[in-house]
């Protein structure tokens, strides 16, 4: 499966599709699939972006 997450970059705010109630994550690196996000209720997870397709967050 490809990177379902290339796009994004660190600063981007995310939603874990799985996990809402993580709250909205910031990208802290996307380096080779591996993405690190800081999010408020839980602090910095490492995603696999090949496996999980984050939500970016747009202000409105």
């Amino acid at each position: 499966m490809d990177d379902l997450n290339g796009f994004l970059a660190p600063g981007m705010r995310v939603i874990h599709p799985a996990q809402p109630d993580w709250g909205i994550g910031q990208v802290q690196s996307n380096i080779g699939g591996k993405i690190t996000v800081n999010f408020p209720e839980v602090g910095k997870i490492v995603i696999d972006g090949s496996r999980i397709a984050l939500s970016p967050v747009f202000d409105p």
